[in-house]
């Protein structure tokens, strides 16, 4: 996510939510994963739970794309619990997508939890770069941009608790508006027999987005703008030759 590198985050990012996001991929993305027959481009595979569900839904090779120091280190460490024959099937590349030069490698691409996350120039550099790594009738999904911004500051939600030894993790998460952008803050805390050990917070910023603003950008990448699997998901199609 921009405004933050995830060092704080990163330590307890699947302690936290590994659970939740791994169902979450897998109703998401792994029937389109099974269809996948020349490979699948991950774009922010973040810890690697994504592209976990992706290797283990299909045989095809998999671009997991990276840039941020800290999650690659986590991702790494989840592809070194796999057998050899999965981590054979990923390429990291540790750069954001739109300098790694993918060029008609996939027949899916999965862009999870992060559109939202790109400033409105890198988003359509995205879409570009995505628009080149998909071969033709390659299927594009990914969650929203959130539409609007909200009108104050509010409680997002609550992570966790989870127990290790004889320490709580958790995490609150609010949001509020600045200057045309949703400020998203973690606030993460380790609490043991009741008094806190520990609290850290990463501040993350989201770009918003219309449907329609973000239909008229994949066109303009020549994307085609089709009906997703899921509803809370958005799809687009690069055309068949």
């Amino acid at each position: 996510m921009s405004g933050a590198d995830y060092t704080v985050s990163v330590e307890f990012y699947d302690l936290l939510q590994a659970e939740t996001d791994r169902r979450l991929a897998i109703r998401r993305f792994a029937e389109a994963a099974r269809q996948a027959r020349h490979g699948i481009l991950d774009v922010g595979a973040g810890t690697g739970i994504v592209t976990e569900t992706l290797l283990t839904a299909s045989a095809a090779p998999i671009h997991a794309v990276e840039p941020a120091a800290p999650m690659r280190a986590a991702l790494l460490s989840r592809l070194a619990g796999l057998g050899a024959d999965q981590r054979a099937r990923v390429t990291l590349h540790p750069e954001p997508i739109e300098r790694a030069g993918l060029e008609e490698v996939a027949d899916l691409a999965i862009a999870s939890n992060i559109i939202a996350c790109l400033d409105p120039a890198t988003r359509r550099s995205t879409w570009r770069a995505v628009s080149r790594a998909l071969l033709p009738g390659g299927l594009l999904l990914f969650d929203p941009p959130p539409t609007e911004l909200p009108t104050g500051r509010e409680k997002v939600g609550r992570l966790g608790p989870v127990r290790v030894g004889p320490d709580l993790y958790g995490a609150d998460i609010t949001r509020e508006p600045e200057a045309g952008i949703v400020r998203m803050v973690f606030t993460y805390h380790v609490e043991r027999d009741g008094r806190v050990l520990r609290r850290q917070r990463e501040t993350f910023e989201l770009w918003p987005a219309s449907a329609s603003q973000i239909g008229a950008e994949l066109e303009a990448q020549g994307l085609q703008v089709v009906h997703a699997p899921s509803p809370d998901l958005l799809a687009a199609r690069r055309p068949a030759r």
